[in-house]
């Protein structure tokens, strides 16, 4: 098993649900430039606290730029223990532009 590659419309759904916990590996600078709203900044800074104060039980959907890097981050999740892990199809380059009120500004 490893992690899944999901949609920017049932990424979405699940958003709008709070059916999953989002976050973004973009450096700090494009995060606060804009990203998902709700989605966590994760870095090599904060990862370690990140698994060990979540519930793995709960879908977890990484962002990147286009949806490349984060499936290494979603993978490395799933290995941490997290049951579902999920990288975000075309990344936030595609949510934003399918999205934009979705987005932080």
């Amino acid at each position: 098993m490893s992690f899944k590659t999901l949609q920017a419309q049932e990424a979405l759904a699940w958003l709008e649900a709070d059916q999953a916990l989002f976050v973004d590996i973009r450096d700090p600078q494009s995060y606060a430039a804009g990203h998902i709203q709700g989605a966590l900044a994760l870095n090599n800074d904060n990862v370690a606290q990140f698994v060990s104060e979540q519930d793995k039980t709960r879908p977890v959907v990484v962002c990147c730029y286009h949806g490349m890097s984060s499936q290494n981050a979603a993978q490395f999740l799933f290995e941490q223990g997290f049951t579902e892990a999920y990288s975000l199809a075309g990344g936030y380059e595609q949510w934003k532009y399918l999205y934009p009120e979705q987005c932080t500004a």
